[in-house]
């Protein structure tokens, strides 16, 4: 699906920032503007003039850059334009672009961005993950038989091995957040399912990843076909937006200092990180108890919670949410006014991704972070990672 050669100036235009640009189908236009979308991301700016001419993509960048729109952009153009031919039914549900994701919350995500920039088209986009009922999924897929199909990769091979989906006619696979597949151990499930796809000879590949280390690149190379490669200005440079305070304070104190902070200063949508799930529920009973409403989102909350919570704190339900990292990474909520790290990271980058969450969209953001005798050793390893020193500076809850 790749024509060969590419033009020299491809992707490269920086005054490609608007989407009626692209010349993108009337309903998803529709869509777009529905969602408020006015102007691309860098990333999207870049992507798109390659992605709709069907060339493979590697792409760096981190969440929140505005990548997932872009390859649903992508592939909804692709149905839209080349729509199926009549007389082609398919005995098992067979979707035309597949999606892996490494986490359940993604995955669900992606869905939920899908069926908003679908909204005016008959595209149907489904999800399946780990930890939900398998045969209401399986029921859905023979129902809905949804184009587009976004996948955990263990749930994708439990319904390959039970016959149930047969992806032999995938004409777009996209491969997100593939640092974090490694990470995680799923790069043999991924490798069975990028086999039972069409060759890349025969089908579009996208593949994104925040970084491209050698394992990656190998990756990259043996799943795609000349692919372009695109590299947004990282995560770190964005943080410029953001106000970053550290506090100091000490262990013993940081539960108290929490709950003044929100009763005083009311912050419209605060996301707290904490580094382990049993201090996460601690805290979040804790504030409870101390007149402060918010629920706890950890990895070992049954996926039905964790689901039901995400969705109330994106309602503005809930306004403030205690979570671990492994959860909060898969919270893409518009309009998070403050994070605060109520423990330091042990992992430099885990702070980068953590105050990503507010200060999207071009919105303001401010991150708070709590700087006690124990958190102290993290701190250099977060000033070497952003390549500044950091001011530490005792709390004001009171001050603008």
């Amino acid at each position: 699906m790749n024509p060969e050669p590419a033009p020299p100036s491809r992707g490269e235009s920086a005054e490609l920032h608007g989407f009626s640009d692209f010349a993108l189908p009337e309903p998803l236009m529709r869509a777009i503007q529905d969602l408020g979308y006015q102007r691309c991301t860098p990333i999207q700016s870049r992507v798109l003039p390659l992605s709709l001419a069907d060339y493979d993509i590697t792409g760096q960048a981190q969440t929140g850059t505005g990548k997932t729109a872009a390859f649903l952009i992508t592939i909804l153009t692709h149905l839209w334009e080349q729509p199926r031919k009549p007389g082609t039914g398919q005995r098992l549900p067979s979707p035309r672009a597949l999606v892996l994701a490494p986490t359940r919350e993604l995955a669900m995500q992606i869905e939920s961005d899908g069926r908003d920039l679908a909204r005016h088209t008959e595209e149907k986009v489904q999800c399946v993950v780990g930890g939900k009922d398998i045969q209401k999924q399986i029921e859905r897929l023979e129902t809905r038989r949804p184009n587009t199909l976004i996948a955990t990769p263990g749930r994708l091979i439990d319904l390959l091995h039970r016959g149930k989906v047969d992806i032999g006619a995938v004409e777009i696979l996209v491969i997100d957040e593939a640092d974090r597949m490694l990470d995680m151990g799923f790069i043999p499930d991924v490798r069975r399912i990028v086999f039972k796809t069409p060759h890349k000879h025969r089908r579009q590949t996208l593949f994104f990843s925040a970084t491209f280390n050698d394992d990656v690149m190998r990756l990259a190379k043996s799943w795609t076909l000349t692919p372009e490669h695109i590299a947004v200005a990282p995560e770190q440079a964005t943080v410029e937006a953001i106000e970053q305070l550290f506090w100091l304070t000490s262990q013993a104190a940081k539960q108290q200092l929490l709950c003044d902070f929100l009763k005083h200063k009311q912050p419209e949508r605060a996301l707290i990180f904490s580094n382990r799930r049993d201090q996460t529920h601690r805290l979040n009973r804790w504030l409870n108890r101390h007149g402060v409403q918010c629920e706890a989102l950890a990895g070992d909350v049954p996926q039905n919670k964790r689901t039901r919570t995400l969705e109330r704190f994106k309602e503005g339900k809930v306004r403030y949410l205690v979570a671990t990292d492994v959860a909060g990474r898969g919270i893409h909520v518009e309009g998070i006014s403050h994070v605060i790290n109520y423990d330091l990271p042990e992992d430099a980058e885990d702070y980068v991704h953590r105050i990503g969450r507010t200060g999207r969209a071009g919105a303001s953001g401010v991150s708070i972070s709590f700087v006690s005798e124990d958190d102290a050793f993290n701190l250099p390893a977060i000033e070497e990672f952003l390549g500044e020193s950091v001011r530490c500076t005792q709390p004001d809850i009171h001050g603008d």
